[in-house]
Parts: C-alpha cells; sequence; structure tokens
C-alpha cells in the first residue's frame, strides 16, 4: 500500500510520537486511543466520588469510549494524553492525602 500522507514528527504530541504515529498510523492511532482510554478510565475513578449502579457504569463506560474517539484525533497534535496523566497523578496525590487524613482522624477518635 502506497504511503499517501507524511508526518512530521516534530508536529506530533509526545505520546503519539512515543507511540509512532509517523511510522505506522493505523497502530499508532490504535495504541494512543487505548492510552487516552486507560488514562480517563483512571482519572474518572479518581476524581468521581460516588459509586455507581452497575447499569449507569455501564453507560458511563460506553459514552466513555465514544467520547475519547476525538480526543484521540486532538491527541496527535495537542498534549491530551499528556494532560490527563498529570490530572491523574495529581487526583492520585490528593485521594492518598485524603485516605491519610481520614485514617488520622478515626485514629484520634478512638484516642478520645
Amino acid at each position: 500500500m502506497e504511503e499517501v500522507t507524511k508526518i512530521d514528527p516534530s508536529m506530533l504530541s509526545a505520546f503519539a510520537e512515543l507511540v509512532g504515529v509517523h511510522n505506522d498510523i493505523e497502530r499508532g492511532m490504535l495504541l494512543l486511543y487505548i492510552i487516552i482510554v486507560i488514562l480517563t478510565i483512571i482519572v474518572f475513578n479518581l476524581g468521581f466520588a460516588q459509586k455507581l449502579s452497575i447499569m449507569k457504569a455501564i453507560i458511563v463506560y460506553i459514552l466513555l469510549f465514544i467520547g475519547c474517539s476525538p480526543l484521540t484525533l486532538l491527541a496527535v497534535r495537542l498534549p491530551i494524553a499528556e494532560g490527563l496523566l498529570i490530572i491523574a497523578v495529581v487526583l492520585a496525590i490528593y485521594r492518598f492525602r485524603l485516605h491519610k487524613q481520614r485514617k488520622e482522624r478515626q485514629k484520634e477518635e478512638k484516642t478520645d
């Protein structure tokens, strides 16, 4: 198959360049989509406080998979995956500190 377009690697985001969108577009876009879906699921689970019922969770995840498609197209040139990674790290730190604070509060209540 003849290569129709050539993508300049300097124009790509870090994750797009990492997965090789400029070498193999199909494989690179699929890997980028998978990375964005995984990061979005992590961010959703870290950021959403309530547990959802199974039916609501299924609907949310279906919409999440659909919504990650346009994000993947944008992530070729924009730092979408990088932003999701930073958000995941910040939320993980927040959740860890919140868990630690609740543990200390429970410890103080037991000693009182």
